[in-house]
């Protein structure tokens, strides 16, 4: 059975995590952490999800959806239509992996 960590542990791990500027997969990738015990440690600490904001540009002529370049470098193509709320969402989610 793995040691617990205690909370001096658990916020310097979370300090380490928020200074990596790593998504939450890489992150428990290159430290070995699992993904769901850094997301347990991060809704316990009561941390807001970090928003970064995003130029959208549409092409008027186009039809073909959109194209979005996170800030971690990640692109998403899509030939979908979305609607602001599900943007947001995605947008979320992507970040957030």
């Amino acid at each position: 059975m793995a040691r617990r960590r205690n909370a001096e542990e658990i916020e310097q791990l979370l300090e380490q995590y928020r200074a990596s500027g790593l998504t939450q997969l890489e992150y428990c990738r290159q430290s070995g952490m699992v993904l769901s015990t850094l997301g347990r440690y991060l809704r316990r600490s009561g941390a807001e999800p970090q928003l970064v904001r995003v130029d959208v540009e549409s092409d008027a002529d186009s039809g073909a959806g959109f194209a979005l370049v996170l800030g971690n470098g990640r692109r998403i193509e899509s030939g979908w239509r979305f609607g602001e709320a599900e943007l947001v969402r995605l947008i979320r989610v992507v970040e957030g992996a």
